[in-house]
């Protein structure tokens, strides 16, 4: 065979895999690869493509995005927010962990845990009424998920009915014992049908069948691990013990513990005993113990404070530094890339890790053609561990570019940051691709039906250049020839469901949409400050441009927010004192409604108030005192001003008391404090 027909060979069988993948993704709710895999695969399909232009036709991957999708489930929004758990990796970030609760909290007992193994399978929730499971929902996004009601009932080790007749919730981990996967496996080979790649991913194929029957005849088990209802219990363990004699499965590896010492040696020997399970561990969880401790401390972004993933060890693997590219993100952001020879690490094929920043490169001596030593925990993305310098051959440096690599606009790296940044951020196409990507994530608009590469499609056809091309899509679409449609992987059925997921996200709270802008330094968190110190989108526009006058009571206010600093603060201003972005934002609001931001606060005294804190509490830390006022609807400040309507006098108060008492201010006890406080 010539070269040339080896080439076309070697092509036509790599699109039609990717072709085959994307099916089993997309459609049939079953991936058999890993995401790695599959980008291994596209990686070399655009690599010959790039070699050989000849092989590129209407048909190929490289310019399809995604595949018709089955909308077979409905969005249910859950009762209360499905929080992600943080991930600690060693005793140190265990131990730092029960000291930040400790602090938070204001104890100086080790507070009670109880722990778990982490399973590796798939969150549900699944509400009762009246004794009836009337509703089960996927993790989705945390705020919603698929209704897969029906997909649940037809486990039969999940009951349908219990004898618990109040309204609750229970959420727990769908899994597949190792052995029933094996044997399924060969069911699927006995049909030549694609075998699964891992339990986890074949209880996650199972429970999204659009036919029950399917979910019904594969063997699924499931653990509960939280019941919702204020009323059921006081601790986590109570809870589990007592949804169990309701009839309901729990892990019986759950223990309590109280200090450090039996804590280490349960993870050590559950280390050691994993592969005795018959199912499938990546860690264990350990949560604060009573329900009171776990409500005063709350969540930060999207994860409780009151629990942690312990992960196993990360998984390694020695491999080689093929070349370093730079990536630009929504930020500006300039993030090297190792791109490696592409190495298995834990049933994972790896084939790039994050250098973070030249002071990176420069500190671990990292050069072009290394062999190193590659990390993996959990889903954490790979990193470069060391390399291997008695393994050095024929290497490179790598130097860190002066321009940007899309744009070619100048580079800036500030004196106090790591990063170095392109400094056109409004007309770098990286940075608007990275921005309109935000956008229609989950945490901002959460737009089905429009991902990363769609969105990357739909800006490099022109068809969106900003956020407000978005909601216009579909009526510009009725007078263009060049129809959504008649491109590869956009049929008439998923261009539909499109526009209607476009209609749907159409209402949006105002933390979300602050954080939907990608305003430089405003994370989930930070958005969700704003929000809640401005209420409303006209008042944060409007006290944005008074606070560029640094003299102006607006700046004064917007630097003294607790958890706002001076890089964030001028970030924020700056955004909202740029023409363009008012007029963008105008544009936006013909199509969208942004709810001002609302709190859950029934009678509370301190409800739309303005609280500074000063000197020492003796029953809260500042922190937990700080999110007790904001659970009642307070706004937090640091500094005094005429806007201020308490102080809170702790021991040891300063100069704020004379100033609260020049301004007339009230100035209240911690006990008074706590009488506000629902």
């Amino acid at each position: 065979m010539s070269r040339s027909k080896e080439i076309i060979s070697e092509y036509n069988n790599i699109k039609s895999t990717i072709k085959y993948h994307d099916k089993k993704y997309y459609v049939d709710s079953e991936p058999e690869i890993t995401d790695a895999d599959y980008d291994i695969l596209r990686a070399k399909l655009i690599d010959l493509e790039r070699k050989y232009p000849y092989l590129i036709s209407d048909d190929s991957p490289s310019n399809k995005v995604g595949f018709e999708v089955q909308n077979g489930f409905n969005k249910v929004k859950h009762s209360q927010p499905m929080l992600s758990l943080s991930n600690g990796f060693s005793f140190d970030d265990i131990s730092e962990f029960i000291d930040r609760a400790q602090n938070f909290l204001n104890i100086n007992h080790f507070p009670e845990l109880s722990i778990e193994p982490k399973i590796d399978g798939v969150s549900f929730a699944a509400r009762y009424e009246n004794g009836e499971l009337t509703k089960a929902i996927t993790r989705g996004n945390g705020i919603e998920g698929e209704d897969i009601t029906l997909n649940i009932k037809a486990i039969k080790k999940i009951p349908n009915y219990c004898d618990y007749k109040e309204s609750f919730e229970v959420r727990g981990e769908i899994f597949m014992h190792q052995k029933d996967f094996f044997a399924l496996n060969e069911l699927q080979e006995k049909k030549s049908q694609k075998l699964f790649a891992n339990p986890r991913n074949a209880a996650s194929g199972s429970i999204r069948q659009l036919d029950t029957s399917i979910t019904a005849e594969r063997k699924l088990d499931y653990f509960i691990y939280a019941v919702i209802n204020d009323n059921f219990a006081s601790t986590q363990s109570e809870a589990l013990e007592k949804i169990k004699k309701i009839g309901f499965s729990t892990n019986p590896h759950n223990i309590i513990i109280d200090n450090l010492d039996d804590l280490s040696n349960y993870y050590n020997k559950l280390l050691n005993d994993r592969y005795n399970l018959s199912y499938d561990i990546d860690g264990i969880v350990y949560k604060i113990n009573s329900y009171e401790y776990q409500v005063r401390l709350g969540e930060v972004a999207r994860s409780p404070r009151y629990a942690i993933a312990h992960k196993f060890p990360a998984l390694q693997a020695t491999t080689k530094i093929n070349d370093i590219i730079i990536q630009v993100g929504r930020t500006g952001a300039l993030t090297p890339v190792a791109c490696l020879e592409p190495v298995n690490i834990g049933g994972v094929i790896v084939s790039r890790a994050s250098l973070h920043n030249e002071d990176e490169i420069k500190r671990k001596d990292i050069m072009i053609g290394d062999i190193v030593t590659i990390e993996r925990a959990g889903d954490v993305i790979p990193k470069v561990n060391n390399v291997l310098k008695d393994k050095r051959g024929d290497v490179s440096n790598f130097i860190f570019p002066s321009l940007c690599p899309i744009c070619g606009s100048e580079t800036k790296k500030e004196i106090d940051e790591a990063v170095t940044r392109c400094i056109a951020e409004y007309s770098c196409s990286a940075q608007i691709l990275g921005k309109l990507q935000n956008f229609v994530s989950r945490n901002a608009f959460n737009i089905d039906g429009i991902n990363e590469k769609q969105i990357e499609f739909l800006l490099n056809k022109n068809l969106v250049k900003d956020f407000y091309d978005i909601f216009t899509l579909e009526e510009r679409q009725l007078n263009t020839a060049m129809k959504l449609e008649n491109f590869n992987g956009w049929g008439k059925k998923s261009v539909t469901n499109l526009y209607k997921s476009i209609k749907e996200a159409s209402k949006i709270s105002l933390e979300r949409f602050i954080y939907a802008l990608s305003i430089r330094f405003v994370g989930i968190s930070n958005a969700k400050i704003l929000a809640r110190n401005y209420e409303n989108i006209d008042n944060l526009i409007f006290e944005m441009q008074q606070a560029n006058n640094l003299e102006s009571e607006e700046y004064f206010k917007l630097n003294n927010i607790d958890g706002i600093g001076e890089k964030l603060s001028q970030a924020v201003i700056n955004y909202f004192n740029r023409k363009e972005n008012i007029e963008l934002i105008n544009n936006l609001r013909k199509k969208i409604i942004i709810e001002p931001f609302k709190l859950n606060i029934s009678n509370s005294e301190l409800n739309n108030k303005v609280v500074v804190f000063t000197g020492k509490l003796i029953n809260y830390s500042r922190l937990e005192a700080k999110n007790l006022a904001e659970r009642n609807g307070a706004k937090v400040s640091g500094s005094i001003s005429k806007n201020t309507n308490y102080l809170i006098q702790g021991e040891g108060s300063g100069s704020k008391i004379k100033k609260a008492q020049e301004l007339g201010i009230e100035v209240i006890s911690e006990e008074d404090f706590s009488k506000l406080c629902n």
